[in-house]
């Protein structure tokens, strides 16, 4: 859950020059549903981009799971950036002044255009060494982008550093990035999505593109046995629902979708069913702004409009770039069949599959998302902003009772360990650090907590990324991984150490495998954290805000958004 267009585009900015092009096309024939994939070759990295791995979910097919492709594609030329699902930039509420001025620029269907984005978007991308052929079998990095499930694609992610590096550290890898639909075209709520079965169509787009991968890896080069999902923070997110999917089923034809699992910023959410008051609010609020709300069946009628008239109403909800920060109108919820329960539930009660995996968080999660709200000034104000924002049936009492595990923001204000300094307005580092707990940090321990205690022969391990500390405000803020590790632009210990651990995990579900790297010991040993700074690692024991902590978790039922 990034904050969005800003960081979205950081990798973009701040990527080495396009290589220039070779002559060589690379070429591969799928056998399901059938096609000839052209790709393009440059520096020693194949890429094949935008090959469709569903039907359009145009038309009748809007809000409706995404449909398996049936029929020969024939001939695919895959060179071009892939299209981008719809984006929710910003929302267009007019309460939302002035965010919504930008919603009303960036949301609309000719600047989506301009970003390459539309309806007609579920593709993969798919990345691998050079000169790899159909009996390679390298294992396989599936890729989950974030964006707080409102925005993001697989154009902002390219996989070329990655692979070189991997080669370089003798563990190629195959790279493969998924679009999911996003905003209210792959999350919207109510008891009309949820009537339909057709709840939480981003996690199904995602689930559909992993047997695609099944399916067709193997004719790339890749191991469908030896597969790593990997994401951060929505796209980790991802990686925990995709583990809880079904109960916990990750089988298709009879054999796992993956065996291993990197959660980098994000885990289990806990959230209200798709069918509950938030949801519908959303629901209903998006039916207004549409014009459907006096038809027989709105639903129908939203699959029915003109794209630009449905964007628009979607995009009509808080979003995250604004006051309500990550209360997100738009995200996993319940619906008793594809994600069962809220995830905390599932994982309490072993319904999710028991992978090996690694997670982690950056040290400052949540100051990013409390740059919106300066108007904050007393902890009676901030009581009643996540009372009305966040949590609106919890007893009042309940958030003053969390806020005061907070005591002052010397010690428990993020960014962390500075003590008094950083405080952009006088709430700021008391929300900051509530935020990052309840979203990332302290939910990452809960998940740690229970998987440990109760499947201890399934290994894990766990991290703190504090490479950033320092910057002014943010400090090692939520998606600054993507500089440092995703694409490595600081060429630093803590890059090179992440990266080399992650490859070891891909080759042997181990990140102390074949490498010269110091241990990271299992969290179940100790509960220890391994702390990546910049110029050194050390080991950190995961019990700092215990007391809030332990508070969260006493009354998680009530934390849910």
């Amino acid at each position: 859950m990034k904050l969005t267009s800003l960081l979205s585009v950081l990798p973009l900015v701040l990527a080495a020059p396009a290589p220039v092009e070779r002559d060589a096309t690379p070429t591969v024939v799928i056998p399901s549903p059938g096609a000839t994939v052209i790709g393009k070759s440059a520096s020693s990295i194949d890429t094949f981009n935008g090959i469709p791995f569903a039907k359009p979910p145009t038309g009748s097919l809007r809000l409706k799971p995404p449909q398996p492709l049936t029929s020969s594609l024939g001939t695919i030329t895959a060179t071009a950036p892939a299209k981008a699902c719809p984006q929710f930039f910003f929302s267009v509420d007019d309460s939302n002044f002035p965010a919504n001025v930008l919603g009303q620029i960036l949301d609309t269907p000719l600047f989506q255009t301009v970003s390459n984005a539309g309806e007609d978007c579920l593709t993969i991308n798919v990345q691998r060494p050079a000169g790899t052929t159909s009996s390679s079998k390298l294992p396989v990095l599936f890729w989950i982008f974030g964006g707080g499930f409102e925005l993001g694609s697989t154009q902002m992610y390219d996989g070329t550093s990655l692979i070189a590096e991997s080669v370089a550290q003798g563990k190629p890898i195959i790279f493969v990035a998924v679009n999911y639909r996003v905003g209210g075209f792959g999350f919207l709520p109510g008891k009309e999505i949820l009537a339909d079965g057709s709840a939480n169509l981003g996690l199904l787009d995602q689930r559909l593109g992993l047997q695609w991968v099944a399916d067709n890896i193997a004719a790339f080069g890749g191991d469908p046995t030896k597969v790593t999902i990997w994401g951060e923070s929505a796209g980790a997110i991802s990686v925990l629902d995709q583990m809880v999917l079904y109960n916990g089923d990750n089988t298709y034809n009879g054999k796992p979708l993956f065996r291993g699992g990197i959660m980098n910023s994000g885990s289990m959410i806990p959230a209200q069913p798709v069918d509950g008051p938030k949801g519908q609010a959303i629901y209903d609020t998006v039916v207004r702004n549409a014009g459907c709300s006096g038809k027989s069946d709105t639903l129908a009628c939203l699959r029915a409009l003109p794209y630009s008239t449905f964007l628009n109403a979607a995009n009509s909800v808080p979003g995250i770039l604004s006051y309500s920060s990550i209360s997100l109108s738009y995200l996993p919820r319940p619906d008793g069949k594809v994600l069962a329960d809220s995830p905390e539930l599932l994982i309490a009660n072993g319904q999710y599959a028991k992978i090996p995996f690694i997670i982690g968080d950056q040290e400052d999660e949540g100051t990013l998302f409390a740059l919106f709200q300066p108007n904050i000034s007393s902890t009676a104000q901030l009581s009643s902003y996540l009372n009305t924002v966040f949590f609106p049936s919890a007893p009042k009492s309940l958030i003053d009772g969390l806020i005061a595990t907070y005591q002052n923001i010397a010690e428990d204000g993020s960014p962390f360990r500075t003590f008094l300094l950083n405080n952009w307005y006088p709430q700021f580092k008391r929300l900051a650090a509530i935020l990052g707990d309840l979203t990332f940090t302290l939910t990452r321990r809960g998940f740690l907590d229970v998987h440990t205690t109760n499947n201890p022969s399934v290994k894990c391990w766990s991290y703190l990324a504090s490479y950033d500390f320092g910057t002014p405000v943010l400090g090692t803020f939520h998606a600054s991984d993507l500089l440092q590790v995703f694409y490595g632009i600081v060429p630093n210990f803590a890059s090179r150490t992440i990266r080399g651990h992650y490859y070891s995990f891909i080759y042997d579900l181990d990140p102390n495998s074949n490498n010269d790297l110091e241990d990271w010991p299992q969290w179940s040993q100790g509960k220890q954290l391994k702390q990546f700074f910049a110029n050194s690692a050390t080991l950190l024991k995961d019990s700092f805000r215990a007391d809030s902590y332990d508070y969260i978790f006493k009354n998680v039922a009530s934390f849910r958004i």
